[in-house]
């Protein structure tokens, strides 16, 4: 199958192109190359693509290809806060327009990465399905879900949207992230001996490796139509549904010597909820996910140790809001996060 890949060149697409390749699809990149530089470790072999920014993407780049994975936004809470009207341009706007690109040119199968997000206020004791109110109370997780309604209207008997709604991800990629709370609370704790919490450590949220996110995409890939056509999954594991402060003990138990201090100086988060993850296994028989919290932890540490990572890289080159402000202190986006030419 020939796969369009779109954020091949961040955190997620940079783990999944070479699981998708594995598989036997010929995968097809579609990146602004924003974060392409933010590599810890070895280079990674990218997979031949377009250097675009999806807000300019034509019908040429989705010509020929069987399916779409859609995994390129203005990722997670902060960054969409800091312009939520280019949060809605980009997250929202650009992908429904690819998604209708993508459709008329023949694409049958169209995987969105959606977001545990949605739930956002979800709270209570019980886990939350895919049937659960929405809830959202960031941008971020507000673009989601317009994004899905309106993929939702476009589906048809050709054409079928999947909403893959990924847990909080963790784990290493050659283009790291630091900027989501296993990544980050590894990194405090290597540079700094803390696992330091800012919240009051109460609010529950689910993880999911970045290497299950992959695995999941792979499968619902080819999964029968009946199975997945115009559905929302959630994707990861019970056994990650965890506290913030019960992530900050697996870090410490991966970080010898550190101390989890929790501050609370941010308060309650409105985020918590737990997710119930069953509606995934249930369509694709034998997928479960394969890494804990505790694993991806040691991972994390081995990875930091093993390829020296600095605090400057630590707090800037693997943080996406200070890349995206340094690259427009510097001149080389402008204030709609294009590339100056």
């Amino acid at each position: 199958m020939r796969v369009l890949l779109t954020g091949h060149q961040g955190y997620l697409g940079t783990v999944m192109a070479p699981v998708l390749a594995a598989a036997g699809h010929e995968v097809v990149g579609l990146d602004a190359g924003l974060f392409a530089d933010c590599v810890l470790g070895d280079q990674p072999a990218d997979p031949p693509g377009h250097r675009v920014d999806l807000r300019d993407v034509t019908a040429e780049h989705v010509a020929g290809v069987d399916a779409v994975i859609h995994l390129a936004a203005l990722s997670n809470d902060p960054l969409g806060s800091l312009a939520p009207e280019l949060t809605y341009d980009i997250n929202h706007h650009a992908s429904v327009r690819l998604a209708r690109l993508a459709r008329d040119s023949g694409v049958r199968r169209f995987l969105y990465a959606s977001t545990c997000s949605v739930y956002g206020a979800a709270g209570g004791e019980g886990l939350v399905g895919e049937e659960a109110p929405l809830r959202p109370v960031t941008p971020y997780a507000e673009s989601k879900v317009r994004v899905e309604d309106d993929l939702h209207a476009l589906s048809d008997g050709d054409f079928s949207p999947v909403f893959m709604r990924n847990a909080t991800a963790f784990g290493y990629s050659p283009r790291l992230r630091a900027d989501i709370v296993l990544n980050n609370l590894v990194g405090h704790a290597l540079l700094s001996g803390e696992v330091l919490v800012l919240s009051d450590g109460t609010p529950w949220r689910p993880l999911v490796h970045a290497a299950d996110i992959a695995r999941a995409f792979t499968a619902a890939l080819t999964a029968p139509r009946e199975a997945v056509h115009d559905r929302a999954f959630n994707i990861g594991s019970e056994i990650n549904n965890v506290t913030v402060a019960e992530i900050a003990e697996q870090v410490a138990e991966a970080v010898s010597g550190a101390k989890v201090v929790i501050t609370g100086e941010n308060g309650a988060d409105p985020r918590s909820y737990r997710v119930d993850f069953s509606r995934f296994r249930t369509a694709i028989p034998g997928f479960d996910c394969e890494w804990t919290v505790k694993q991806g932890a040691l991972e994390l540490a081995d990875a930091y140790r093993k390829f020296d990572l600095t605090r400057e890289d630590f707090e800037q080159r693997f943080t996406r809001l200070a890349v995206l402000r340094a690259a427009s202190d510097a001149g080389t986006v402008d204030d709609t996060l294009r590339w100056r030419r």
